[in-house]
């Protein structure tokens, strides 16, 4: 959960002085070889897209998505494929609210598509899930954002304990949060709807190696393996570890045979959104080019922030300078995501819808994951969406 890191600064000053023996891990991943460690043995579990061989994966995830949803709609190699929808939802911490009330709200107004590619970071992996399954899974995702606690997300380290721990909080509570939604039948949803053509990639970041995952969950989802619904809670933690404030997420690997450990954190730490690479973009260009039928294509994004400046009175302090900078970075970091986007579906010519917060919602969060705060932006997200959502079609300047 990327933003309000500012927030969890606090954590690590209360509670209990605990022990402080300090945390262990197994041996890293050496230096350039991430791409060949693998964690239940599939080739397309994940993709790197630093590395030729990530993108060139990732785009044939996507040809073959193609092609198992023209066998379950039984059509031919030529004929047409019904039009795309592709949803991106950002991290934004607490403000994930926004997004889970427009989804609710956009149900309601009745005209809320099926998505052939969910993305999420962060707190937007927490709901692509459910965004991903449809309409059917609204109630979980509106209790999500509007029945949360801070005590179901984080428990507090003392300040000492915090100094010799991997974080400020321990956030096994959001592990177990993520448990009860993300059970053996979600994921057996997730499957079906990826052998049926669709994809849900989830972003996390390597830290050892400082390089973006992309997780292809519909793939582990369906791949039967022991270990894959508990992999899939682990990532949906690992996507909302914002570095420092909660603890990373240790992922063990395989490498030439050898147990391995990788730690991965929050993916807003590269991206706050993302959708799809410029290079997946290419044959939809010379298809426009040739004058051939090109797929019609939506994207939407929704940013669960404002993207106008949010003015504070910064106090002049080391902590509260350190955690205003911050929250600035995330914040021109999240813009830039944005126009990224755009830009690549202008180049492609796709349709480009874009949610945001807008100025008329001003309530201050109080607290980290104060439920007020977040039924009101959920209201708010959900009021919107119901009327008929102002799309932008373009990021405002």
């Amino acid at each position: 959960m990327a933003a309000h890191r500012r927030s969890f600064l606090a954590l690590g000053g209360t509670g209990l002085l605990a022990s402080c023996a300090l945390p262990v891990r197994g041996p890293a991943v050496p230096r350039g070889r991430m791409t060949e460690a693998t964690v239940i043995g599939l080739p397309n579990e994940r993709f790197s897209l630093f590395s030729r061989a990530g993108l060139q994966g990732l785009e044939a995830e996507f040809q073959a998505a193609a092609e198992r949803m023209r066998q379950r709609l039984n059509l031919g190699p030529t004929a047409p494929l019904p039009p795309v929808n592709l949803l991106a939802i950002s991290g934004g911490g607490e403000n994930g609210a926004f997004g889970a009330g427009l989804l609710c709200g956009w149900t309601e107004a009745g005209n809320r598509p099926e998505f052939n590619l969910v993305t999420g970071v962060s707190t937007g992996a927490l709901t692509a899930p459910f965004a991903f399954l449809g309409s059917a899974y609204d109630a979980q995702l509106r209790s999500v954002y509007t029945q949360l606690t801070l005590a179901e997300v984080a428990r507090s380290r003392g300040l000492l304990q915090a100094v010799f721990a991997d974080g400020l909080a321990d956030n096994t509570p959001l592990f177990h949060t993520i448990s009860r939604y993300m059970t053996a039948e979600m994921l057996a949803a997730i499957a079906e709807a990826y052998r049926g053509g669709r994809l849900m990639l989830i972003g996390t970041t390597q830290l050892d190696a400082q390089l973006p995952v992309i997780w292809n969950m519909g793939a582990i989802a369906a791949s039967g393996h022991p270990r894959a619904l508990d992999l899939a809670r682990r990532i949906l933690l690992a996507s909302a570890a914002i570095p420092g404030a909660f603890s990373p997420v240790m992922i063990d690997v395989t490498l030439d045979g050898e147990a391995r450990q990788e730690m991965h954190v929050d993916g807003g730490a590269f991206a706050q959104a993302f959708l799809y690479p410029a290079s997946l973009g290419a044959g939809r260009q010379q298809r426009i080019r040739r004058g051939t039928a090109a797929r019609d294509v939506e994207a939407y994004v929704i940013r669960n922030a404002r993207l106008d400046p949010d003015w504070a009175d910064v106090e002049r302090r080391t902590l509260g300078i350190a955690g205003r900078a911050i929250a600035t970075m995330i914040a021109a970091s999240g813009y830039n995501d944005v126009l990224r986007i755009y830009a690549n579906t202008q180049r492609d010519g796709i349709g480009f819808h874009l949610a945001f917060i807008g100025t008329d919602f001003d309530m201050e969060l109080p607290a980290p994951f104060d439920q007020g705060y977040m039924r009101a932006l959920f209201d708010y997200g959900f009021q919107r969406a119901r009327r008929g959502y102002p799309w932008a079609s373009r990021p405002p300047v």
